[in-house]
């Protein structure tokens, strides 16, 4: 038998009785190349590249080994040269690659030129362009088809690769000696012992990233207990208010389904928390969760950031870059400030959200990506798609679910248990000692208004920490513009207070407010000051301070 003499009609038989397939006399099993890459892509994910590398090199060396004694005994060989020679062209009939016509092999001076590699193909599929060859298995298989032929150890690498971006693959074939130590590191992935090795650093890298968070998961929860006893905080958001309560249902109930959602709301309100719960309770979770302000970037820089751009596309593009669709592949997108994405970049988000594909910068060729899309915007878009500043096909493909996240003013319930979560927080990074918040501090932060929504509130409680001169937050610690806010007439539920009722308590807010100087108050008021007296003294005010004088 010769080399040029075989044919996969007669190398492959079939039986569809048995449910047995067999390739030169060995069973065999048809695998999808596709599968074969996900595989891959499973394996550099959750165990690392070196780890992956290994496992993969490792098995093309024993699937090799193992060709090359199914070939011995299948056929007889006119020489074992020929025996040698046609693990090349075998491999190439199970349709792993395809060899440049005149190729004489890997051990030869020239090496053997691959075309069509499967592997390189689902690498650039799943990854992008490598730097650095990744026909892994390919020179594992290689190998070990050569190593059990020559009767020694024979060791296949690669010094181009279609897979960072090589016209074709090139494969050289040498011991270990004639390799030195010029590629002794790649040597190593062939041993049994390497893949322990690898296996090890990362089990040791997943642990100490394990520890790392159970510390500072444990910090966080003394913390709590120390500061805000009260605190609930489910599925990690403060929602102690009504409406809360009901958009951390909704948001919930949204993230089991996998369709596009809108979060509005004013800035600061918490749309990015909101849209990290969504990603949290959804089957994506296990996903990474990236979001990117659309707002802050320029329109061309912004295409590239989100679609990736390939080399040469522009001036300073001296790389492939993958962008942040093909980065959040499995998980989920945040795009911030969506609002303000220009009407150029609007058509491209559309065609991506409708066609579920991306086209980097710079290339004519589309990537299919899975991603979750949430968009979040502190505008009204409805009234954008009404000035013609925002697309409406756009909007409505945004919009298949709207969460409104409330400002925090309209969610009082909500302001003391966020402020302590938040004072917590800081207590911790700032390695202080704060028990809570004294009652005059708790008082004022409900009378505010917070036009900077939890954002605000959360500054306030940094100030309020690295400010306190004992153990807890006093009303001095606050910023000026929150100790100097009025109480808020509230109207209860089913009933209305009097108008004089309101008024009285205002008044004495604002008599406290500036420590009893009724001049001040009464400037601050706008009222005079025999107004502001003689409603002191209908309070009984006045004449209990004079009958005090007069006792003393």
């Amino acid at each position: 038998m010769r080399v040029d003499d075989l044919d996969h009609k007669e190398l492959l038989e079939l039986d569809p009785e048995g449910g047995v397939i067999r390739f030169a006399g060995q069973r065999a099993i048809l695998l999808d190349a596709v599968a074969m890459g996900l595989l891959r892509k499973y394996l550099v994910e959750n165990f690392g590249l070196m780890a992956a590398r290994t496992v993969l090199t490792q098995f093309g060396f024993a699937h090799g080994w193992r060709m090359a004694e199914a070939m011995q005994a299948e056929f007889k060989w006119s020489s074992d040269e020929e025996w040698r020679h046609a693990g090349t062209r075998i491999h190439a009939l199970e349709g792993l690659f395809r060899v440049e016509p005149g190729g004489k092999g890997p051990l030869s001076k020239e090496g053997v030129m691959l075309v069509a590699s499967y592997e390189a193909e689902q690498h650039l599929l799943h990854f992008g362009r490598a730097d650095a060859p990744m026909c892994w298995t390919i020179c594992g298989l290689t190998s070990g088809y050569l190593s059990r032929t020559v009767g020694q150890e024979i060791y296949v690498l690669e010094d181009r690769c279609m897979g960072r971006g090589d016209v074709a693959c090139r494969l050289f074939g040498r011991t270990r000696e004639e390799w030195g130590d010029e590629r002794a590191e790649e040597i190593r992935f062939f041993k049994p012992n390497r893949l322990k090795e690898c296996l090890d650093v990362s089990l040791h890298r997943v642990t100490e990233t394990l520890k790392a968070a159970e510390r500072k998961l444990g910090e966080h929860r003394r913390a709590l207990v120390r500061v805000a006893r009260d605190v609930a905080e489910p599925l990690g958001i403060v929602a102690k208010s009504p409406t809360m309560r009901q958009l951390v249902d909704l948001a919930s109930r949204v993230a089991k389904v996998d369709s596009t959602v809108l979060i509005t709301g004013e800035s600061g309100s918490g749309k990015e928390r909101i849209a990290r719960l969504v990603h949290e309770e959804s089957t994506r979770a296990a996903g990474p969760f990236i979001a990117v302000n659309c707002g802050a970037i320029t329109e061309t820089l912004l295409e590239s950031e989100l679609f990736g751009h390939a080399r040469g596309a522009f001036t300073g593009a001296t790389s492939d870059r993958p962008g942040l669709f093909e980065a959040a592949n499995g998980g989920t997108l945040l795009l911030d400030e969506v609002g303000e994405v220009s009407p150029g970049m609007q058509v491209k988000l559309l065609r991506t959200l409708q066609e579920r594909e991306i086209r980097r910068v710079g290339e004519n060729k589309s990537r299919r990506v899975d991603v979750r899309v949430v968009a979040a915007t502190n505008r009204d878009l409805a009234h954008g798609v009404a000035g013609g500043s925002f697309r409406q096909d756009l909007y409505y493909r945004l919009k298949v679910v709207e969460l409104h996240v409330p400002p925090l003013r309209e969610r009082r319930d909500d302001v003391l248990p966020l402020a302590r979560v938040l004072l917590a927080d800081a207590a911790l990074r700032m390695n202080r000692k704060i028990s809570g918040l004294a009652p005059a501090a708790a008082d004022q932060l409900l009378r505010f208004e917070w036009p900077g929504n939890v954002r605000e509130l959360e500054n306030a409680m940094e100030r309020a920490v690295a400010l306190a001169r004992g153990t807890r937050v006093e009303l001095e610690d606050l910023p000026e513009e929150i100790r100097q806010a009025f109480p808020r007439p509230v109207a209860s539920k089913g009933t209305v207070r009097p108008l004089d009722e309101v008024e009285k308590e205002y008044i004495l807010a604002a008599l406290e407010l500036n420590r009893g100087n009724q001049t001040r108050t009464a400037v601050q008021l706008r009222i005079g000051s025999a107004t502001l007296y003689r409603k002191l003294k209908s309070y009984g005010l006045i004449a209990g301070k004079r009958a005090a004088r007069k006792s003393a």
